[in-house]
């Protein structure tokens, strides 16, 4: 069986203070966050590191604003931190921020910690993200609403085409310079030739993508396959102007691309294994035998198809007997346990009060500086956002400016409200708030759980850990007190089907798993 590793490429990013930390304290967590991605098969692509900065507020952070913007790249689709108070020690930069990852489908882990400040703020961050959503996605409509009026006049709307320039009325217009590149294309792949020997002839003859970069494997059939390039404008599935910009290419040739592309795509080919996705219990699934972390693999059956599985990291190194467990399995199990739980409005209230309580408890320390704070924050935001207003009126426009402008729009909406909440009363969300926004996870239909995102969210929002016995499994939920622990004996022939059988005698779930293992204790 092949063993196939490293399921997430992660960055990691290390802060130290200018008061009581020296510059080793960087190598230490660098070093801490190394071994959580050996421990977990994740593959370490980058490293950010600010120097002497404080962790009140990530504006003057530098690595990690470079950090942020990188995450919209898709350099790494994972964030490694030390501890929590490394990410942010402000639980409002901190929801913002987890927010942008998420959305650009980044997971956060961190090294040595599962909670930030106790259970409850985990539920607390994950409802003001939600809200943060809301925020953005009311904002994106009315973006939408004025983009449709524009695009009905057929212009740019910021967007670049290869082959096209943006004229002085705002629509596309036949660039002189990359047209050439493009009837290249179009051309070369209506005689048969491949894709690959176009990528390599333009690549060669100077040209480049319309973002500045190479050809590669995919962008020339991408281009092939649009047909504004027959001079017809499309916006979203609701405008569709034919003659709305010019045409590079003759119906003819275009016809007989789009016929090679089909015919390339009926040809036989080799048999693939499935791709088995993301591993959503990833640094929350533990050895019941050995405490060690369950980390990520993948193998192959012997019909060819490709199958997830999750091991002990100790028995990577030959010092645990513990038997691995296939992924649906386990991730289906967890899950399926999950959804019950949210269905259950005592559960959902005694939550709500746990959250509302944790609130209350911050606020009346610090609810002054949490306050000025926020307004600074958003001083910062509206600046940033009217010299955007201003770049678009000079005339420079494009979608990452469109892009940033949304999210300033959304971040000051979200900081509006939280001073609001804060100004009025000592809590920054109601109870009935938070209740409203846990029973969301109740509406999700079938089609949208069998998503990956909406897994990890109720993962991340509502599972601290979970403990993997021979025949047994302990639940560890994110909240403090009694009852927060759910221990699952499973069916004797499921445990068979899974490899999970055992003679050996079954070890008791420990009093204090959290604090054996994590370092951190979830009880009161």
């Amino acid at each position: 069986m092949k063993n196939e590793q490293h399921q997430y490429k992660a960055a990691i990013y290390a802060r130290y203070s200018s008061s009581g930390q020296r510059e080793e304290s960087i190598e230490g967590q660098v070093r801490e966050c190394k071994a959580f991605a050996e421990r977990n098969n994740i593959i370490i692509v980058k490293i950010y590191a600010d120097k002497a900065t404080s962790g009140t507020s990530t504006e003057k952070r530098l690595q990690f604003q470079h950090m942020m913007r990188d995450s919209e790249k898709g350099i790494f689709d994972a964030v490694i931190c030390w501890k929590i108070d490394r990410f942010a020690r402000n639980r409002y930069d901190s929801a913002m921020n987890k927010y942008k990852l998420k959305r650009n489908g980044i997971r956060l882990f961190y090294a040595k910690e599962s909670i930030p400040e106790g259970p409850e703020g985990i539920i607390l961050e994950s409802v003001m993200e939600g809200y943060a959503e809301y925020y953005s996605e009311n904002l994106s409509q009315n973006v939408k609403r004025g983009n449709y009026e524009s695009a009905l006049k057929c212009q740019t709307l910021g967007r670049k085409l290869l082959g096209y320039k943006k004229g002085p009325e705002g629509t596309y217009e036949i660039d002189p310079e990359t047209a050439p590149a493009v009837r290249y294309m179009f051309e070369q792949y209506s005689k048969g030739v491949r894709e690959v020997d176009i990528i390599n002839q333009l690549n060669s003859m100077g040209y480049h993508t319309s973002t500045g970069g190479p050809f590669k494997r995919g962008s020339v059939t991408k281009i092939i396959k649009s047909e504004r390039y027959l001079g017809i404008y499309t916006y979203q599935d609701k405008i569709r102007i034919e003659g709305g910009l010019p045409a590079l290419v003759s119906q003819e040739v275009f016809e007989q691309c789009q016929r090679i592309i089909k015919r390339n795509r009926q040809a036989p080919r080799a048999a693939k294994g499935n791709a088995v996705g993301r591993y959503i219990l990833t640094g929350k699934l533990f050895c019941g035998k050995c405490g060690s972390t369950m980390v990520a693999g993948t193998g192959t059956s012997r019909s060819g198809k490709k199958y997830g599985y999750y091991q002990c990291s100790a028995k990577m190194k030959h010092k645990c007997d513990k038997k691995q467990v296939k992924k649906e399995w386990i991730e289906d199990l967890v899950i399926d346990k999950l959804i019950q739980i949210i269905h259950n409005d005592e559960f959902l209230n005694y939550v709500s009060d746990k959250v509302v309580e944790y609130e209350n408890k911050i606020l009346l320390a610090d609810d002054n500086d949490a306050i000025d704070h926020l307004k600074n924050q958003r001083r910062n935001t509206i600046k940033a956002r009217d010299n955007i207003i201003k770049a678009i009126e000079g005339g420079l426009i494009s979608d990452a400016l469109q892009d940033r402008y949304k999210q300033l729009e959304a971040e000051i909406a979200t900081l509006n409200s939280l001073i609001i909440s804060l100004q009025k009363e000592h809590t920054l969300l109601s109870k009935e708030q938070i209740l409203y926004y846990l029973k969301q996870f109740r509406n999700l239909s079938n089609e949208a759980m069998e998503k990956n995102i909406y897994r990890e969210r109720l993962i991340d929002t509502f599972l601290n850990s979970v403990f993997l016995y021979e025949n047994e499994i302990v639940i560890m939920l994110n909240y403090s007190g009694n009852n927060n622990t759910l221990t699952l004996s499973a069916v004797e022939s499921a445990l068979k089907a899974q490899t999970l059988c055992s003679n050996s005698a079954i070890p008791s779930p420990p009093e204090t798993p959290l604090t054996d293992v994590r370092g951190s204790n979830n009880k009161e």
